[in-house]
């Protein structure tokens, strides 16, 4: 019942400076930008998912909680929002794997540039029983607008999300038996630990088990992105032109790809940028 995942939502403390870190991260405009409910938002939306950044507004209920989840943090990676074709089924879903989902709530939002507006249903997994990672579902009535290009070599798309678990099986039985998701790999190694993808529309929910001593074994972690790009190369020079700590590009661990690290201009959020051949090895 998910087609693919929405949009990730990334808190932040400051919203001008978040906008303008992953415009240039991105190589792209921002697509949507409102206020509302005790929050700033921008958005970039790009050819398979969104990236909402969030920054607290005022001294709501709402801003207040956004403000502890940041704690110290420049930015926080908070929450997962899948795309679901019938919200309906979805929510009957949801509560017959006992994952308690909200009421479906209908919410409009209207675009601070453009005066466009949007429509979508909307329910929330409670997240004590989704191991501390937040889920949101979503069915959109429109499509958005996509984020244009501003420079070179931009940002394409999602390639994973990245989630850490301390137990490997609690997180395959959610991500895969009660959220629907294939199981595409399962691979372990005494240096990284184990490895399970789990396919998300044309993208990939990573889970990633690495063992660590006094570790929470009820609670997974939102822990990082993987944005895939044409040519990691030439991204890697638009970036390092604007000023960002990027490392070498390496081979990646799947056959046929190549990767960086990116270590500033992120708001904090681990982030890699990924290649693909166009002819991968198997």
């Amino acid at each position: 019942m998910i087609t693919g995942l929405d949009h990730v939502v990334v808190l932040v403390r400051d919203i001008g400076a978040a906008k303008a870190a992953y415009r240039t991260l991105l190589g792209r405009a921002p697509a949507w930008q409102n206020s509302g409910e005790g929050a700033d938002r921008v958005l970039f939306t790009l050819a398979n998912m969104t990236i909402e950044l969030m920054a607290p507004n005022g001294f709501s209920v709402a801003a207040d909680r956004m403000r502890a989840l940041l704690d110290d943090h420049e930015g926080v990676l908070a929450s997962l929002c899948f795309r679901v074709a019938d919200m309906g089924r979805m929510h009957r879903r949801l509560d017959r794997v006992a994952l308690s989902p909200d009421p479906v709530a209908e919410v409009e939002s209207s675009d601070a540039e453009t005066d466009a507006v949007l429509h979508w249903k909307r329910t929330r997994a409670a997240t004590e029983l989704t191991r501390g990672v937040r889920m949101f579902f979503l069915e959109l009535a429109e499509e958005r607008p996509r984020s244009p290009a501003t420079d070179v070599a931009p940002i394409d798309a999602l390639d994973h999300v990245v989630i850490t678990t301390e137990d490997s099986e609690r997180a395959a039985a959610l991500y895969g038996a009660r959220l629907g998701l294939d199981l595409a790999l399962d691979r372990s190694n005494q240096d990284w630990g184990q490895l399970m993808f789990f396919r998300c529309g044309d993208l990939i929910v990573e889970v990633v088990r690495r063992p660590i001593a006094g570790g929470d074994s009820l609670h997974d972690r939102l822990w990082g992105l993987s944005w895939r790009v044409t040519d990691i190369d030439a991204t890697r020079a638009r970036l390092i032109a604007a000023g960002l700590d990027v490392t070498e590009v390496r081979n990646g661990r799947k056959p046929g790809t190549r990767v960086m690290t990116v270590r500033t201009g992120t708001c904090g959020i681990q982030t890699v940028l990924l290649e693909r051949s166009p002819n991968p090895v198997e």
